[in-house]
């Protein structure tokens, strides 16, 4: 039978009953920060439906749903997330009276528009892989040449490194336009100056539930019991610095300035109805890296662009998680095979976003291939970098049977650089 909530929902709404994704909120106007979870336009106070006793028998008495993150509540493991869900999903189906009294409803429910949001988690770490074929081969044409655009290790594992986690913001907070070491075209000398290639990267992040022992690798066959669920991400760039600074360690300042998350963390459970097999993986990887089940999401996924002078945003790339080559299963596994311990709250981004056409990149590194190719904007503007005062919207969601289940967005709009220090 078809779940309905007594919530009425637009069918596009994104946030269905078949989604019901975590966040942390404060109400208007009082109260400490707490959980939340998202149906149609409004939120749910989990932390006063934990106090009416629905929650308790599965938490442990942890009281899980009043903190400011959903650190301790991912920390529980997949069974407690399945049996808050449900239960969740029971009281909101349509059937259920026992929250559609009006006195009731008054108390746990919030318009989202009231409501303040604030990062879902706190995040002890923050690392960012490389791991969609097209984007990698795209750059690596760019810079090496067609012969050479693949690394003679990237086939073999996914390519990762460690990003800042103090500088992942909630989607909103506009972002500064950094400064950085610049060595321009035939300079002898570089400069500091702000960023004259700022750029966008169409991500997904998604957050570490229970970790593992230092020491102890989490194996593939379960790297899926530590992953709670997916955002959308936006890890910025300063292509001009990083091409300056990126050898022989890779990026630091040119991506440390910021990385934009949305705010629900849509789980893994909701998502299970839209996994697919994903790209085939020639060589195979070792067996560390093996999958048994089809790990790749049919996630739709958009950017729009716009500028001061547009009256509205223009979409300007859609891509699709399918696409990307190393799974999220696999990043995790990689990440910990060492013995690394992970942690409850860490965040994983898949990197760049791209699919197999021009329309489909997921930067505009690649969408103007390095700004030989400008993109063309409504009133005769066009781009080849983000200028100030642009806009950059990541929006995502999954097709269901007569419903969508959504990520909401992923916006900021670029402030001009702050004064030289």
């Amino acid at each position: 039978m078809e779940k309905k909530s007594f919530i009425d929902i637009d069918p596009e709404s994104g946030f269905p009953i078949q989604n019901l994704p975590f966040g942390i909120f404060t109400p208007p106007g009082r109260g400490n920060k707490r959980v939340g979870v998202r149906i149609g336009d409004f939120v749910v106070d989990c932390s006063r439906l934990d106090t009416l006793g629905f929650f308790g028998y599965h938490t442990g008495g942890r009281k899980v749903f009043t903190r400011g993150s959903l650190n301790r509540f991912m920390s529980l493991g997949r069974p407690a997330w399945r049996e808050t869900r449900t239960v969740l999903t029971n009281l909101l189906r349509e059937e259920n009276p026992t929250l559609q009294d009006p006195e009731l409803r008054e108390k746990l429910f919030y318009p989202v528009s009231d409501v303040t949001l604030h990062l879902p988690a706190r995040i002890g770490d923050y690392t960012d892989f490389y791991a969609s074929r097209e984007h990698a081969t795209n750059v690596g044409t760019m810079f090496r040449g067609a012969e050479n655009a693949l690394m003679p290790n990237w086939l073999h594992l996914p390519v990762g490194y460690h990003g800042r986690a103090s500088s992942v913001v909630l989607s909103g907070r506009d972002i500064v336009r950094p400064r950085g070491q610049v060595l321009a075209e035939g300079a002898g000398r570089p400069e500091y100056i702000p960023t004259r290639a700022l750029d966008l990267e169409l991500e997904m992040g998604f957050f570490v539930g229970p970790g593992n022992e230092l020491g102890q690798p989490i194996p593939i066959d379960r790297a899926g019991e530590h992953i709670f669920g997916m955002v959308l991400l936006n890890d910025w760039s300063a292509r001009d610095v990083q091409r300056w600074e990126y050898q022989p360690l890779g990026p630091f300042l040119a991506k440390n300035f910021a990385t934009t998350i949305s705010p629900w963390v849509v789980t893994m459970e909701a998502l299970a109805p839209f996994r697919v097999k994903g790209p085939d993986q020639d060589p195979p990887p070792l067996p560390y890296l093996a999958r048994s089940e089809p790990a790749g999401y049919d996630i739709e996924l958009q950017v729009e662009l716009q500028t001061a002078r547009m009256t509205a945003p223009q979409t300007i790339s859609r891509s699709n998680l399918k696409t990307m080559y190393w799974s999220l299963d696999q990043q995790l596994a990689h990440h910990s095979a060492t013995g690394c311990n992970m942690r409850p709250g860490d965040l994983l981004g898949t990197g760049t976003i791209s699919g197999p056409e021009p329309g489909s990149y997921g930067s505009l590194l690649e969408l103007t291939w390095r700004g030989e190719k400008p993109l063309e904007l409504p009133g005769g503007e066009t781009r080849k970098f983000l200028e100030d005062g642009d806009r950059v919207t990541l929006t995502g969601y999954c097709q269901g049977d007569g419903y969508r289940i959504g990520f909401g967005t992923a916006s900021a709009v670029v402030l001009p650089a702050g004064i030289d220090g």
